[in-house]
């Protein structure tokens, strides 16, 4: 524990029949424990292993520490959990939750992909990974679905979420926002208006 942490573990003291204590003291602790339903989910959809085999390792074999299915997996739980930033690596990867998930032992497991391993793992996917990851989880979607409604479908809606989200100061990539911004508003008066006909809606990855 930090030198700042209190000492105080009996709470209410004097209002209770029984007291009650906290204690926190744990230092494997996490506060992630649901996200074991994740891991049973994946089990089930075989998700991240089809995301996986959409991508390419053309990192030198001997080097690596995490393969390509770890890394999809700890963007895909980590995102699930809550956090999408890739910095959130650098807070989560010694977590045990996050480590089981993975199938690392949860103490004495190797701590999970760092920040930059993470980030250089991002950067390096292409346009054409990404578009088969897109095709790869609208078939996951639509392969659920008709088997939850036993292949009664007809109609698929994409609902996209037009709402713009404006950058401060000389965030990278900020050029690009208004350009984003002409076309969300073009969205919301077509959307307005009931005027489908046409309207552009750019989406940026």
């Amino acid at each position: 524990m930090s030198d700042d942490s209190t000492t105080e573990c009996l709470l209410f003291p004097g209002i209770f029949l029984k007291p009650v204590v906290a204690q926190f003291d744990q230092r494997e602790g996490s506060s992630d424990g649901g996200a074991l339903l994740l891991k049973a989910a994946n089990q089930h959809y075989r998700l991240v292993e089809e995301l996986t085999a959409c991508l390419r390792d053309e990192r030198q074999a001997g080097k690596v520490d995490h393969t390509l299915q770890d890394l999809v997996a700890q963007r895909v739980f980590s995102i699930a959990c809550g956090y999408p930033d890739g910095n959130d690596s650098a807070r989560l990867g010694g977590d045990p939750i996050h480590k089981l998930l993975l199938g690392r032992d949860p103490i004495e497991g190797l701590d999970l992909a760092s920040q930059p391993t993470v980030s250089r793992f991002e950067n390096a996917v292409g346009v054409k990974e990404l578009y088969r990851r897109g095709e790869t989880l609208a078939r996951c979607v639509i392969r659920r679905h008709a088997k939850r409604l036993r292949r009664r479908v007809y109609r698929v809606t994409i609902d996209l979420d037009p709402t713009d989200d404006p950058t401060h100061g000389a965030q990278q990539l900020s050029f690009f926002e208004c350009e984003v911004v002409r076309n969300v508003e073009l969205a919301r008066q077509a959307l307005a208006n009931r005027d489908f006909r046409c309207f552009e809606l750019h989406i940026y990855l």
